[in-house]
Protein backbone atom coordinates (compact mmCIF):
# COMPACT_ATOMS: atom_id res chain seq x y z
CA UNK A 1 0.00 0.00 0.00
CA UNK A 2 1.24 3.51 -0.82
CA UNK A 3 1.31 6.13 1.72
CA UNK A 4 0.76 9.99 1.57
CA UNK A 5 1.47 12.02 4.12
CA UNK A 6 -0.37 14.70 5.44
CA UNK A 7 1.76 16.91 7.43
CA UNK A 8 0.21 19.95 9.31
CA UNK A 9 2.92 22.56 11.03
CA UNK A 10 2.27 24.72 14.09
CA UNK A 11 -1.05 25.90 15.53
CA UNK A 12 -3.37 23.22 13.05
CA UNK A 13 -3.75 20.35 15.70
CA UNK A 14 -6.38 23.59 16.81
CA UNK A 15 -8.45 23.55 14.13
CA UNK A 16 -12.03 24.02 14.01
CA UNK A 17 -11.51 26.59 17.46
CA UNK A 18 -8.75 28.44 16.12
CA UNK A 19 -10.26 31.60 14.23
CA UNK A 20 -13.17 29.61 12.45
CA UNK A 21 -14.00 32.89 10.19
CA UNK A 22 -10.38 32.43 8.67
CA UNK A 23 -9.97 28.45 8.94
CA UNK A 24 -13.50 27.75 9.29
CA UNK A 25 -15.04 24.95 11.55
CA UNK A 26 -13.22 21.51 10.40
CA UNK A 27 -11.14 19.94 12.82
CA UNK A 28 -7.75 18.87 11.68
CA UNK A 29 -9.60 14.89 12.54
CA UNK A 30 -11.90 16.30 10.05
CA UNK A 31 -9.64 16.93 7.73
CA UNK A 32 -7.73 14.07 7.71
CA UNK A 33 -11.04 12.11 7.08
CA UNK A 34 -12.18 14.10 3.84
CA UNK A 35 -8.51 13.11 2.82
CA UNK A 36 -8.74 9.56 3.68
CA UNK A 37 -12.32 9.10 1.98
CA UNK A 38 -10.60 10.70 -1.05
CA UNK A 39 -7.76 8.12 -1.12
CA UNK A 40 -9.43 4.89 0.16
CA UNK A 41 -10.85 4.17 -2.80
CA UNK A 42 -7.65 4.13 -4.50
CA UNK A 43 -6.11 1.65 -2.04
CA UNK A 44 -4.31 4.47 -0.29
CA UNK A 45 -2.91 4.82 3.27
CA UNK A 46 -2.86 8.25 4.79
CA UNK A 47 -0.97 9.19 7.43
CA UNK A 48 -0.84 12.65 9.67
CA UNK A 49 2.17 14.21 11.30
CA UNK A 50 1.10 17.42 12.92
CA UNK A 51 3.53 19.18 15.16
CA UNK A 52 4.34 22.87 16.87
CA UNK A 53 8.24 22.12 17.02
CA UNK A 54 9.54 22.66 13.37
CA UNK A 55 12.33 19.98 14.23
CA UNK A 56 10.25 16.87 14.81
CA UNK A 57 8.66 17.59 10.99
CA UNK A 58 12.27 18.56 9.83
CA UNK A 59 13.11 15.04 11.04
CA UNK A 60 9.99 13.17 9.24
CA UNK A 61 11.09 14.72 5.79
CA UNK A 62 14.87 13.55 6.77
CA UNK A 63 13.98 10.03 7.57
CA UNK A 64 11.87 9.97 4.24
CA UNK A 65 14.63 10.99 1.97
CA UNK A 66 17.01 8.33 3.46
CA UNK A 67 14.13 5.82 3.19
CA UNK A 68 13.69 6.96 -0.47
CA UNK A 69 17.93 6.57 -1.32
CA UNK A 70 17.76 3.07 0.77
CA UNK A 71 14.68 1.98 -1.62
CA UNK A 72 12.72 0.99 1.14
CA UNK A 73 10.08 4.08 1.67
CA UNK A 74 6.80 3.45 0.76
CA UNK A 75 5.63 7.05 0.77
CA UNK A 76 4.25 8.03 -3.19
CA UNK A 77 4.00 11.58 -1.92
CA UNK A 78 3.12 14.45 0.71
CA UNK A 79 0.26 16.85 1.11
CA UNK A 80 2.03 20.00 3.66
CA UNK A 81 0.04 22.92 5.42
CA UNK A 82 3.62 24.13 6.76
CA UNK A 83 1.54 26.81 8.74
CA UNK A 84 2.95 29.66 9.54
CA UNK A 85 6.42 27.99 8.56
CA UNK A 86 5.66 28.41 5.49
CA UNK A 87 6.42 32.18 5.15
CA UNK A 88 9.63 31.61 7.40
CA UNK A 89 11.24 28.80 7.38
CA UNK A 90 14.06 27.84 5.30
CA UNK A 91 14.97 24.57 7.00
CA UNK A 92 12.17 23.57 6.25
CA UNK A 93 12.43 24.66 2.36
CA UNK A 94 15.78 22.94 2.57
CA UNK A 95 14.05 19.97 3.59
CA UNK A 96 11.43 19.84 0.98
CA UNK A 97 13.85 20.53 -1.74
CA UNK A 98 15.45 17.27 -0.87
CA UNK A 99 11.62 15.41 -0.96
CA UNK A 100 11.90 17.15 -4.31
CA UNK A 101 15.08 15.55 -5.63
CA UNK A 102 13.21 12.02 -5.03
CA UNK A 103 10.63 13.06 -7.52
CA UNK A 104 7.65 12.52 -4.94
CA UNK A 105 5.12 14.84 -5.96
CA UNK A 106 4.56 17.48 -2.73
CA UNK A 107 1.17 19.73 -2.51
CA UNK A 108 0.79 22.53 -0.24
CA UNK A 109 -2.31 23.44 0.92
CA UNK A 110 -3.38 26.84 2.83
CA UNK A 111 -7.34 26.96 4.25
CA UNK A 112 -7.12 30.66 3.20
CA UNK A 113 -6.35 32.77 0.83
CA UNK A 114 -2.45 33.77 1.66
CA UNK A 115 -2.25 36.37 -1.16
CA UNK A 116 -5.33 38.29 0.12
CA UNK A 117 -4.34 38.07 3.49
CA UNK A 118 -1.80 40.21 5.06
CA UNK A 119 1.74 41.12 3.41
CA UNK A 120 3.71 39.21 5.37
CA UNK A 121 1.70 36.10 4.56
CA UNK A 122 2.21 36.27 0.48
CA UNK A 123 5.08 34.48 0.40
CA UNK A 124 5.25 31.24 0.04
CA UNK A 125 9.36 30.22 1.34
CA UNK A 126 8.31 26.59 0.69
CA UNK A 127 6.42 27.11 -3.28
CA UNK A 128 9.42 26.75 -5.18
CA UNK A 129 10.16 23.37 -3.83
CA UNK A 130 6.77 21.93 -3.77
CA UNK A 131 5.23 20.30 -7.20
CA UNK A 132 1.64 22.41 -6.71
CA UNK A 133 -0.12 24.53 -4.18
CA UNK A 134 -4.22 24.58 -3.22
CA UNK A 135 -5.04 27.73 -1.31
CA UNK A 136 -7.96 29.61 -0.37
CA UNK A 137 -10.66 27.12 -0.72
CA UNK A 138 -10.90 25.95 2.48
CA UNK A 139 -11.54 22.22 3.51
CA UNK A 140 -12.88 21.64 0.23
CA UNK A 141 -8.83 22.27 -0.71
CA UNK A 142 -7.98 19.16 1.16
CA UNK A 143 -10.19 17.29 -1.23
CA UNK A 144 -8.79 18.56 -4.09
CA UNK A 145 -5.60 18.10 -2.59
CA UNK A 146 -5.62 14.54 -2.40
CA UNK A 147 -7.19 14.04 -5.80
CA UNK A 148 -4.24 15.79 -7.43
CA UNK A 149 -1.81 13.96 -5.21
CA UNK A 150 -3.16 10.31 -6.49
CA UNK A 151 -3.28 11.74 -9.91
CA UNK A 152 0.52 12.85 -9.54
CA UNK A 153 1.63 9.36 -7.98
CA UNK A 154 -0.06 7.43 -10.53
CA UNK A 155 1.80 9.26 -13.47
CA UNK A 156 5.41 8.93 -11.26
CA UNK A 157 3.63 5.22 -11.08
CA UNK A 158 3.42 5.10 -14.96
CA UNK A 159 6.42 7.22 -15.72
CA UNK A 160 9.00 5.01 -13.40
CA UNK A 161 7.32 1.82 -15.27
CA UNK A 162 8.37 2.91 -18.80
CA UNK A 163 12.18 3.45 -18.05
Amino acid sequence: MIKILLIHGPNLGLLGRREPKIYGHETQEDLLERVRRECTPEKYEVELVQSNHEGVVLDVLNQLVRDFHAGSSPVGGILINAGAWTHTSIALRDALSMVQETGLPVIEIHLSNTAARETFRHMSMVAPVVTGCVAGLGAAGYTAAARAIIELIQANSKHRSKR
